[in-house]
């Protein structure tokens, strides 16, 4: 239990923090499954329209801490990869 002022308002800031992390982390999730599954169907196209949107989540998640910035660059590569 916190004892100070500053603390409380640390307990508060950390749930709203965790609570924006988790629902950034399932966005990320959601993203890497949609695209695994695009490219195990062999839907090329579909990949590629998705995969605009597929970076542009991973760079939103890296920019904001949840995953390192150097984990969303490699799997953007090796996605590009097996696209083209």
């Amino acid at each position: 239990m916190p004892n100070t002022k500053s603390a409380i308002r640390r307990v508060r800031r950390v749930k709203k923090q965790t609570q924006t992390n988790r629902i950034r982390k399932s966005k990320y999730k959601n993203a890497v499954k949609q695209m695994e599954i695009l490219l195990k169907s062999k839907k090329n196209a579909e990949a590629k329209k998705f995969f605009s949107k597929f970076q542009s989540i991973l760079m939103q998640v890296a920019k904001s801490g949840v995953i390192n910035k150097k984990t969303a660059a490699r799997k953007i590569s090796r996605v590009s990869k097996l696209i083209k």
